[in-house]
């Protein structure tokens, strides 16, 4: 007889090829995927019930994507489920054909004492994270559900004595001040409008700078270039606000005084002109915001494994290659989340930006006026709690329903990259 080939699997398969001198070896459960394969090409899902572990292989594309691992089992799963089997007068086949159909399956894991100290384990280890994600929890919990509560305001006419839920009814009233007013049309297009060019902008521009700051040679110009452009977004809009009038102030501007007689311009009054502020919205969002989106995306691809980089570079690929064909399809699901929190909030606006900058001009509401400034100024004027309440229920609303089929067609392309 003549041994044609060899291979080892299971634990140890490395120290076995190499000992026997076999001619290759294979990871155990690449190995299960493989025989699994042989008789389901289609298989996603394969169960490995061993005498001291038990795992659930997930398949996705024709490889690997999960394992699902037991910690190690003194007494054996696979004699734990025949003894349990046995006390049940079942056969082990007959055991396994009642579970698989069986219409209020349980967890075996809490009848095995095993599992169960397992879990203490893990509740052990993990416990110093959970513990620091306690704080935030509670605070998600104050600050984003309890409130929630507050939600029937949006549909009652709220009056301070009465109280929350002691406020009459007034069923829709509180919505027609945003639909029923002539300036529902101007500060819908603008809200979107903007919205839709703040995400392109910051996308491109913060990608593009990621890229290039992540190629720089030196650390301490890459800490430097990290802190420049995350620095305009630490600002408060007060700040931007006054930087900006110090640009564009009629009489004493740089832009008035400098700039424009230099190019042999006439001063421009900017805060009567509408026409102006779209541009000066967009670059002064931009400059704002573009740190905080950049920052996210070098960190995704200072995640990218440096080989690949080196690979590509022995087989020649220039650095526009290298970006196109590595560094971008790496940073696709962080462009995926970020693009999709950023449309659930398309219907909201950065109050600060279009209510500090353009200094409350009535001049350019045309061109400035969004759904936050419009229904913070209606509140200042009426004093209607329920409006505002109704304005925010709206917003919320809207902004899930985008979310959601925004998904839907990340989902379409990409199942993947898709949030849920």
């Amino acid at each position: 007889a003549v041994i044609v080939h060899s291979c080892s699997t299971g634990y140890g398969e490395a120290l076995f090829k190499a000992a026997f001198m076999l001619d290759e070896g294979e990871v155990e459960t690449v190995a299960h995927y493989y025989a699994a394969a042989f008789f389901n090409p289609d298989v996603d899902c394969i169960i490995d019930i061993g005498g001291q572990d038990m795992k659930c292989i997930k398949i996705k594309n024709q490889t690997v994507d999960s394992v699902q691992l037991n910690e190690a089992c003194s007494s054996g799963c696979g004699s734990f489920i025949e003894t349990f089997a046995k006390s049940l007068n079942y056969s082990v086949q007959d055991f396994a054909q009642a579970a698989l159909f069986a219409k209020h399956p349980i967890d075996l894991g809490t009848r095995c004492t095993v599992f169960m100290n397992s879990k203490v384990k893990k509740l052990k280890r993990y416990l110093p994270l959970y513990l620091m994600f306690l704080p935030g929890a509670i605070y998600l919990l104050i600050n984003n559900y309890v409130p929630m509560a507050g939600l029937v305001v949006a549909f009652k006419q709220y009056k301070v004595k009465s109280g929350l839920f002691g406020s009459p009814w007034n069923g829709l009233k509180n919505f027609e001040f945003l639909f029923a007013t002539p300036d529902a049309w101007v500060i819908t297009r603008n809200t979107i409008l903007y919205n839709l060019v703040f995400i392109v902008l910051n996308t491109v521009l913060g990608i593009m700078f990621a890229i290039f700051i992540c190629d720089a040679l030196s650390k301490k110009l890459k800490k430097v270039y990290q802190s420049a452009i995350l620095f305009p977004y630490l600002m408060s809009a007060v700040i931007v606000g006054y930087i900006v009038f110090a640009f564009c102030s009629q009489t004493n501007g740089i832009v008035n005084n400098t700039i424009l007689p230099a190019l042999g311009l006439d001063p421009v009054n900017w805060y009567s002109e509408p026409k102006y502020w779209p541009f000066i919205l967009s670059f002064v969002n931009t400059w704002k915001g573009v740190g905080y989106g950049c920052l996210i995306y070098i960190s995704s691809i200072n995640g990218i494994d440096p080989s690949l980089y080196e690979a590509a570079s022995l087989d020649g690929a220039s650095k526009w290659q290298q970006i196109r064909n590595i560094t971008l399809p790496s940073i696709v699901p962080t462009f995926v989340t970020l693009t999709l929190m950023n449309i659930g909030r398309i219907f909201y606006s950065d109050f600060g930006l279009f209510y500090q900058v353009p200094r409350n001009s009535g001049m350019i509401y045309s061109t400035t006026n969004v759904i936050d400034t419009y229904v913070y100024r209606g509140l200042m004027e009426q004093s209607n709690i329920g409006m505002s309440a109704a304005a925010g229920f709206y917003q919320s609303i809207v902004g899930f329903i985008l979310v959601l089929a925004a998904n839907m067609v990340v989902r379409k392309f990409s199942r993947e990259n898709a949030l849920f």
